[in-house]
């Protein structure tokens, strides 16, 4: 069984389980199929890769996945338990296309695919909309539209330690003084990669639920959330670490925490990164999206390197990445992309450069982001409304003589100082909000009164 609403703008993500699931194992096969017929892999040629994460249903929906890709005639190479930027590794290192099993921060009873085309490049929005059109107008258990000569493969296939090894040739990690790191996999794909990745540095490792456990029983696998981060702010404080690391589901996305137990914006971390990149570099280009800080377009500058600002979420990111060569890109829900790992985001390796950054000075954290805290952030604030563009043109028309106005992602008003974004949620009808100034009372008037407009009956 499918139902339409599993297809979303940018992946494929719904309730997996009882009662009223959206998808099923039958469900997956079919799209498994789909997926061979929409993109054009050739049968007996191609190849496709595949992962997935600790979900309960994510065993039963690759295979079922796969199952539907070999009747097509196409080879699949399993990579098992994965985190999805280890999936974007394996289609970038093999260059080959990729199907991630994920509901990434989602909740329990919920699964997912993040896909991506050969070389771990981002698949096109009109192969969803096809894919789900596929789908959708025949019979879930379709068999094969026209009978392959061979049936493909399955071959199973553990990358996890080339994984590591890659990500260790991306960092200087030489040199670095020894770090007190603490680690909240919240029972998700990251206490399947870090030991890989950070047991063999130099590092006084404590790990918060790294049992990989579809049933999250410590916490929601949602860094965005800020109860979701409370135990690896209390652990910090209480081993007295440099810093805490906490990942999400499918551990692509890692929000860093200082020594004192303060979160640390993804936007000052994209700052940071940046800067280090651009020392590598000089002159490059580095993208972030429309409500990342504006301290990363100014040290950017400042730099010598060149911005490019695109709408939020990791397809318009990677096109951007794509389309600039850009060295680095960064969101401000912690997602990172770097050239070098193909344009693609991965949380363990910032982890990685903010680890080496930290690691070279004797300097705390909460010391080095200083630079890069130039401005107070509201964070995203969600208001359900009826009519999302009669509320952004009633924002402009109240807004419209005091800053300069942007449509590139819902609507941006940018003042001497200031700025803010409201832009349309993709699945449900909500407004999320974003503020920014450079001082607290500028950046609480704002919000304050961009609230009531948008609230008002």
């Amino acid at each position: 069984m499918i139902t339409p609403g599993i297809f979303k703008a940018n992946d494929i993500r719904g309730r997996a389980v009882a009662p009223d699931p959206d998808w099923d194992a039958d469900g997956a096969r079919a799209i498994g199929a789909a997926w061979v017929e929409v993109t054009g892999l050739r049968p007996g040629l191609d190849q496709l890769v595949i992962g997935r994460d600790m979900r309960l249903t994510s065993p039963e929906f690759a295979a079922a996945f796969a199952d539907g890709v070999a009747s097509r005639g196409v080879d699949v190479i399993d990579i098992g338990l994965a985190s999805t930027d280890q999936l974007w590794y394996a289609c970038g290192a093999l260059g080959l296309p990729g199907a991630m099993f994920t509901a990434s921060h989602n909740p329990a009873p919920d699964n997912g695919i993040k896909f991506c085309r050969a070389g771990a490049l981002p698949v096109a929005s009109a192969d969803l909309v096809a894919l789900a059109d596929r789908v959708l107008t025949g019979p879930p258990a379709e068999p094969a539209a026209q009978p392959v000569a061979r049936r493909g493969t399955i071959t199973e296939r553990d990358l996890l330690a080339d994984y590591a090894a890659y990500l260790h040739s991306l960092v200087d990690l030489t040199g670095l003084r020894r770090l007190r790191v603490v680690a909240d996999a919240g029972n998700g794909m990251a206490g399947h990669t870090l030991p890989a990745v950070l047991g063999s540095l130099d590092l006084d490792l404590i790990g918060l639920y790294t049992d990989p456990d579809g049933t999250f029983p410590n916490h929601p696998p949602n860094p965005l959330e800020p109860q979701n981060l409370v135990d690896a702010q209390a652990a910090v404080r209480e081993h007295g670490a440099d810093l805490g690391l906490v990942f999400d589901g499918d551990a692509d996305r890692c929000f860093l925490i200082d020594e004192t137990g303060a979160v640390v914006s993804p936007s000052v971390i994209t700052a940071m990164i940046a800067g280090q990149e651009l020392d590598r570099e000089p002159g490059a280009t580095i993208v972030c999206n429309t409500i990342t800080s504006r301290a990363v377009p100014e040290l950017v500058q400042r730099r010598g390197g060149k911005v490019v600002i695109t709408r939020v979420g990791h397809t318009f990111v990677k096109a951007a990445m794509a389309e600039h060569g850009a060295i680095f890109g960064g969101e401000h829900s912690a997602h990172y992309y770097f050239r070098d790992f193909w344009g693609a985001d991965t949380g363990m390796l910032a982890a990685l450069h903010v680890l080496a950054l930290v690691g070279r000075t004797d300097a705390p954290l909460s010391k080095l982001v200083e630079e890069f805290c130039s401005y107070v952030e509201s964070g995203e604030i969600n208001s359900t409304v009826a009519d999302q563009k009669s509320i952004m043109d009633r924002l402009a028309a109240a807004f419209g003589d005091r800053g300069e106005l942007s449509t590139l992602d819902g609507l941006t008003v940018s003042g001497p100082g200031w700025w803010f974004n409201v832009r349309p949620s993709n699945t449900e009808p909500l407004l999320r909000l974003n503020v920014e100034a450079a001082d607290p009372a500028t950046m609480a008037a704002l919000r304050d009164e961009a609230l009531a407009l948008i609230r008002r009956p």
